[in-house]
Parts: structure tokens; sequence; C-alpha cells
């Protein structure tokens, strides 16, 4: 081998050392960067005329295991999207109530039926009618809050789709915009970009669940895993009209709520049903089902009470007359329920005259200071065994008390979920770390690369003294 032959190798070695060095400490200084995946330069032997001549770079190489990544990323769609309906079912539970929440339905219907039969020991009391007004006001208001508070928790959620589609949109497209830029590079290393793309595909995955796909080039395709595609070349865009307020009565259904449109199409329930598992998913069926369920319930309780509390229960009252509940003053027969619980309310009648609990709603006048008997028909009323649309016949008390056992039973479910999605992401998140930088690794390479240097810039030295030698002679 020539000298020529032989500084020719040690060049291509030393810069093929510095080359290493740079990417080494990239590596360590990115260590803790989200996305950010490990490099190793790529090289080998250069032949030039049968002869050995050094080393060639060839590339370098970002190794991320995409099985794990994959995982990954259904795990993050399946713990957000349980996360999600878990701490919305956690409020729900408090705005209905628990069991042992003195501010529960179940709890302020025990208390009006309590001041009943307190009332019906001496209806000559006026402070003990006047309770019995005061604890039945305490049923409408909580009813009318709970009512208020599920359509504001729809709300949230409708918001919390429009906010998600605007993101789901914009990191689509910066996607797009990013495998154009990586396809563009050429033979230029892309992990830099690939590394941000990482990034803005694991922000959108909890949306929904992930699948990536090889387009070549440096390409990549998304779509869910039921098929629904999000990018592939061009990026999908979808679309969402926000509702600032929502009543009981509006419903996707029924046309006054917005579902979600592809590309200016309307996504009919079976596409809709392949964004499910991820947190947009999770939100359209609180605001569509879950809280809809919830409001159903609420008013058909209200409905329930007003039913009890009216009609045949007091014959002072007329066909067709308010009872002790009213629905917005008015009377209800229970074929209009929907959003009843935030419209019932307490005749003002008896709200001004009490005595009325004694005597009848329709009463012209007071009778008999000293009989109970319109009362006792009130208490009778609220414990008899009545079935709310063809459930389980229960006592007023009961129905109210059963609505709170299910949704906490929801509520707990939801949070089984959540342990069990926690465990799984969990582990395939300690899986994608270990195959991330390993700090004590890159210094032990460092070490050899040094080594490395240091040969061939002797070799330099030693064929420059050789050269000098062969001057001088």
């Amino acid at each position: 081998m020539s000298l020529t032959h032989s500084l020719a190798n040690a060049i291509s070695g030393m810069t093929a050392a510095s080359r290493r060095a740079e990417i080494v400490s990239s590596n360590v200084a990115n260590a803790l960067t989200e996305g950010y995946a490990r490099r190793e330069l790529e090289v080998t032997a250069s032949n030039v005329g049968g002869r050995g001549a050094g080393v060639q770079i060839i590339g370098i190489n970002r190794y991320v295991d995409r099985a794990v990544l994959s995982d990954r990323r259904l795990a993050d769609a399946e713990l957000d999207g349980a996360s999600s309906r878990a701490q919305t079912l956690t409020r729900l539970e408090t705005i209905i109530g628990t069991a042992d929440d003195d501010g529960s339905l179940s709890s302020r219907i025990a208390e009006f039926e309590a001041a009943l039969i307190e009332a019906g020991s001496d209806p000559s009391s006026d402070v003990r009618l006047t309770n019995v007004v005061n604890k039945l006001a305490s049923v409408t208001e909580t009813l009318n809050r709970q009512s208020d508070s599920i359509q504001s928790l729809r709300q949230e959620a409708d918001a919390s789709i429009a906010e998600q589609v605007d993101t789901l949109n914009l990191s689509l497209k910066q996607i797009e915009k990013l495998n154009s830029d990586i396809v563009r590079t050429g033979s230029v290393d892309a992990s830099a970009l690939m590394d941000q793309r990482q990034v803005i595909i694991d922000r959108i995955s909890g949306f929904v669940p992930l699948r990536e796909m090889d387009r070549g080039n440096g390409r990549i395709a998304l779509t869910t895993t039921s098929g629904l595609t999000l990018i592939d070349g061009k990026a999908a865009e979808f679309s969402f009209d926000r509702s600032p307020i929502i009543t009981a009565d509006m419903t996707q259904e029924a046309g006054g709520l917005s579902g979600l449109s592809q590309n200016g199409v309307p996504l009919s329930e079976t596409a809709m049903s392949r964004l499910s598992g991820g947190t947009l998913s999770v939100s359209f069926t609180l605001r569509d089902d879950t809280f809809v369920t919830a409001q159903s319930d609420l008013d058909a309780i209200a409905g329930d009470l007003m039913t009890r509390l009216q009609g045949s229960t007091d014959p002072t009252l007329a066909t067709g007359a308010a009872g002790l509940l009213t629905d917005v003053g008015a009377f209800s027969n229970g074929t209009n329920n929907v959003g009843l619980a935030g419209r019932i309310a307490l005749n003002a009648t008896v709200n001004q005259e009490p005595w009325r609990v004694r005597d009848g709603i329709g009463a012209t006048t007071q009778g008999p200071v000293g009989d109970a008997t319109q009362i006792n028909r009130w208490i009778d009323a609220m414990f008899e065994n009545r079935s709310i649309n063809g459930g389980t016949a229960r006592s007023a008390a009961e129905h109210a008390a059963a609505l709170v056992s299910r949704v906490g039973s929801a509520r707990l479910d939801a949070e089984d979920r959540v342990s069990f999605a926690t465990a799984r992401w969990d582990t395939l998140r300690s899986a994608e770390l270990a195959n991330g930088v390993d700090t004590d690794h890159e210094l032990q390479s460092l070490m050899v690369i040094e080594q490395a240097y240091a040969a061939n810039a002797r070799l330099i030295q030693t064929i420059d003294s050789m050269v000098q030698t062969l001057m001088e002679l």
C-alpha cells in the first residue's frame, strides 16, 4: 500500500470517527427529548480499483421499534379515552350525589317525606306545614340544578369535540407537510424531521387509535385501527360545528347538534364507529348517550314525583289542574318529560299558602286544622311502589337512590378500565424507552470513537513524518 492510499484511509477514518462523535453527542444531549430516536452512523469499506480506500459513510440510521411504538399509541387512545370517561363520570356522580351525600336527590326526597310524616302528626302546626313546602322546594331546586349541570357537561363535551377536531386537522396538515419535506431531503439526513413528525402523531394518538404505514422514501400514511384513512398523501379534513348552548331536547339525531364530517361528507354511524377508542369518540358518547340517559333518568324521576302529587292524590283538584308540583307553573300529564327536571317547580299557590298541604291545593277555604287526611294521601303516594318506564316498582326515594347507584356503578367501572389501561400503557411505555438512548452505552461508544480518532491521527502523523524523511533524502 502506498503512502497516498494510507493517508486517504486514515483521513476517511478520522472523518467517520468525527461524524460518529457528533451523532453520539446528539444522542446523549437528546436522551430525554420527547420523540427523539437514537441514531447510528452506517459505514462500509470503500474500494477503489480493487484496493481498499478507507471507510465510506452510507448514511444515518434512526432506530425505532415500530411494533412497540404502534402498540403504545393504541394504549394512548385507550388510556386517554378511559381517563376522560372516568373523570367526567366522577363529575356526574358529584352532581347527582352519592348515597351518603346530604345534598343528593334521594336525601332531599327523604327529607320531604320526613317533613310530611312530621306534619301529619300535628297538621295544625303552621311551622311543620311550611317545612313541608320548603323541603319540597329543595327537591325541585335540586332537580333544576342537576338538570342544568348535566347540560353544562354536554356543552363541555361538545366544546371538547370541536377542540380535538381543530387539533386533528392542524396535525394532519403538519404531517402532510413533513412527509413532503422528508422526501425532498433526498440523501440528506431527515431524522430531525421524522422526530418532529413522531411528536405530532403522538399528540393525536389519544384522540383516535392510529396505525402508521410506510409509503416509501420516508413518507407515512395514517389510518384508524378500523380502516378510516386520516392521511395517505393528502390529509383528510374533518369538520364539526360547535353548539354554544345545549338544552335537554337537543340531539344529533334530531338535527339539533352537529355530527362529524370528513372532507365535507357527514360520517355515517358505521364510519363513526371506526373512530372509536380514543377521546374523540368518548366525547361524542358522553354528549349523545351518557348525559342524555342521565337527563332522561332525572326527567323520569321528576315526572314520577309530579304524578304522585297531583290527580287522584288530591280530590280538591279539578281535571287538568296542577298539583303540588308544576311544569313551569302548568299542569303536566307526563307526555312531555324531556327536560322536565329543569322545568319542574313548586306550585306557587301552596308556596304562598302552606295550609293547602293539609287541606288540598284546590280547597276554597281552610278545613279543620286537625284533619291529616290529605297529608296522609301525600305520604301514601310518596311511599307507593310505582314503575318508571316499565322498570322495577319503587317508592319515590328509592327511584332516586337507584339513579345514584347506577351513576356510582358506572363511575367505578370506568375507574377499573383506567387501571387496566394504565398498567398496559406503563408496560408499553417502558418497552419503548428501553429502545431509546442508553447514555452509558453512548459514553462507552464515545471512548472507542476517541481511540479510533487518535489512532487515525497518529497514522497521519506517522505518514507525514515518513514523507518528510523522504523529502530530505
